[in-house]
């Protein structure tokens, strides 16, 4: 699909020979190789003539009269109120025009999506962003234009922290953050200054998002597989691996969805005293609570042991790119050198804008609003999931916006994906998230983050229908 220019879109590039073959004739030349070439493609918007004129330093005529001669062999339509266009769907099967070739398409239509790790993206509270961006506009003081502070905006790190000492018991200050441009590039400049500073391998929890051990990777460290049960990672198991560096999510583990307990939270500060090490807290979704009492951040508990890691990614949605590290100061120098090595960070008005809108209360406004939803379609889950699969079918339910949904042990999930797919579904399986094929327990992760209730309700069906033909059993009892 052509870009959709303005009547002031851009120039084309076109080099003119002012003492060779008569510039009309080169023009008309230039735009059909353009188009051949597909350089300029179907229903694409070509400059106006007196605009054209001006940037190639000819009279206006002699560019009314190249349009006109292209409009009559059939490259360009001209009409009123559109201007001057490529003509639609000239050239596409020509030879001339090469193509990259791709995989072929995937026929099948998802009608219920339960993949993980997307918010309800309808709703984005986008005009109360809209106002937060048009007050950053207003408010900024010119010098801000310029190359932001390394470390990120610094209204933007002192919201932050404050936001962080007053709901997640931290005890992080402006001085400990750095503004990045999410959660992975965060994590991403952690390990690479830790694989610096001599730790050589560092756990993973299993189950768990397995990009973290190709970014572990990339950063020059071996990423060890750390089990998660009932009350979340093993630390007795991370005792044994040579480990001095550890990535958790205590709060609501991703994907099996429970919370790292009183006595192994202990037991993990206890483990990074004893090798010296470093605990990288991923606060994904602490937000989303609903049968339980917050739970507070690591980072507060041990601010000298741990690297705590956010971003806005869940809470507002993935497209604005912010997230930030909270460090502790031995930390800082050298995160702050990753950062500027790597990237300047997410927009400097757009930082501002996330300050503004946190300080003025519309996002723990959106936060309250969002929680009710997801507690909601919580609810329906478990009512649907309860008559179609039993009770006692669905773990992970005390926050967040995902449950792990307990199969058949006679069923293979891997299969019931593929005809959940054929039935307009997308579901994850819990293996995708082992490091290792496993014979733990057939499972699936639903997401019901950015499904409507009524979506939920049917894609639920259609997963026991999957579940009914792969073991051939009724599992629902009404299909």
């Amino acid at each position: 699909m052509p870009v959709d220019w303005g009547r002031n879109g851009p120039d084309l590039m076109m080099t003119l020979d002012r003492n060779g073959t008569p510039l009309l004739v080169q023009i008309q030349e230039h735009l059909r190789t353009a188009i051949r070439e597909g350089r300029l493609k179907s229903g694409e918007r070509l400059p106006s003539t007196r605009r054209m004129a001006e940037h190639l330093r000819v009279s206006r005529g002699t560019v009314v009269e190249v349009y006109e001669q292209l409009v009559a062999e059939g490259y360009l339509d001209s009409v009123v109120g559109s201007g001057t266009r490529v003509t639609e769907h000239l050239g596409q099967d020509r030879p001339q025009q090469k193509h990259p070739t791709s995989a072929p398409p995937d026929r099948s239509v998802i009608q219920f999506d339960f993949e993980y790790g997307i918010p309800d993206l309808r709703s984005v509270p986008l005009r109360e962003w809209a106002w937060a961006v048009a007050e950053a506009t207003r408010t900024l003081p010119t010098a801000s234009l310029g190359d932001e502070e390394p470390a990120g905006s610094p209204h933007l790190r002192d919201v932050v922290t404050a936001y962080h000492r007053r709901v997640r018991a931290g005890c992080a200050t402006a001085d400990n953050a750095i503004v990045v441009g999410g959660f992975r590039q965060g994590l991403a400049f952690a390990l690479g200054m830790l694989a610096r500073t001599g730790i050589g391998a560092v756990g993973l929890e299993d189950p768990g998002p397995r990009d973290h051990d190709r970014i572990a990777e990339r950063a020059g460290l071996v990423a060890v597989p750390i089990p998660v049960d009932a009350d979340g990672l093993d630390v007795a198991a991370l005792h044994k691996t040579p480990a001095r560096a550890v990535l958790v999510t205590p709060a609501h583990q991703c994907p099996a969805g429970v919370a790292l307990s009183p006595a192994r939270r202990r037991a993990l500060v206890a483990w990074a005293d004893e090798v010296d090490g470093v605990i990288l807290e991923d606060d994904y979704d602490a937000e989303f609570r609903y049968d339980r009492q917050p739970v507070g951040s690591l980072q507060g508990l041990a601010p000298e042991r741990v690297i705590a890691l956010g971003s806005v990614s869940k809470t507002l949605a993935p497209a604005i790119r912010i997230g930030w590290i909270l460090a502790p100061h031995r930390f800082r120098d050298a995160l702050i050198e990753e950062k500027r090595l790597s990237s300047r960070g997410a927009p400097g008005l757009d930082q501002e804008a996330l300050a503004l809108f946190m300080e003025s209360g519309r996002f723990d406004r959106h936060l309250r609003r969002m929680r009710e939803l997801y507690r909601s379609r919580r609810d329906v889950l478990v009512r649907e999931v309860t008559e179609l699969f039993g009770p006692a079918s669905l773990r992970g339910l005390a926050a967040g916006c995902h449950a792990v949904l307990l199969l058949p042990t006679d069923v293979d999930e891997d299969v019931v994906v593929d005809v959940a797919r054929t039935l307009g579904v997308r579901v994850s399986g819990l293996g995708r998230y082992l490091s290792a094929p496993s014979p733990a327990d057939p499972a699936l992760l639903i997401s019901f983050g950015n499904i409507t209730e009524g979506q939920l309700v049917s894609g639920i069906h259609a997963i026991a229908e999957a579940v009914r033909r792969v073991t051939s059993l009724d599992v629902s009892g009404r299909a």
